[in-house]
């Protein structure tokens, strides 16, 4: 079975005279899906981006992480694990060839998670490792991803 996920790019940096010079144009664009809320992008700011907007990097380790986050809890809701909290801050690695050629070559997750009394912490901890055979973000990246979970007990 097979799904469509579509999205519409519109680039924004047109100063006037478009691509007429390489520092001519900003390199900016919108992301707009049908009935969500428009995303405003910017390149890389190692690469001349914007430091405000979203970049495709950052959406790709967003994503990464989401994607990790709704199976886990849907995994920890099946196993009776009660989570009452989960914030993440995944860090990639990038590496810039020759060329200027970049690519992420590591991803690691590191989510903490809030779980209710009782709960066991090894049981929890073991979700993690389902992970990477569903979620669709994780079984489409060609990089290695790791996960450094940090639990934190309610009183």
């Amino acid at each position: 079975m097979t799904h469509d996920y579509t999205s519409h790019i519109r680039w924004t940096g047109n100063r006037g005279a478009g691509t007429a010079t390489y520092r001519g144009y900003d390199r900016t664009w919108d992301i707009a899906v049908p009935g969500k809320p428009v995303v405003h992008c910017s390149n890389d700011p190692l690469l001349g981006g914007d430091r405000g907007k979203m970049n495709p990097e950052d959406l790709l380790l967003s994503a990464l992480s989401a994607c990790h986050m709704l199976w886990y809890l849907h995994y920890a809701a099946e196993a009776g694990v009660i989570v009452t909290g989960y914030e993440d801050d995944p860090v990639g690695q990038g590496e810039v060839g020759p060329g200027g050629a970049g690519r992420f070559i590591a991803a690691t997750l590191r989510p903490r998670i809030r779980v209710a009394a009782g709960t066991d912490l090894a049981r929890a901890e073991a979700l993690h490792h389902r992970i990477p055979e569903v979620c669709f973000i994780a079984r489409s990246v060609n990089f290695p991803v790791h996960h450094a979970p940090e639990f934190a007990v309610e009183p």
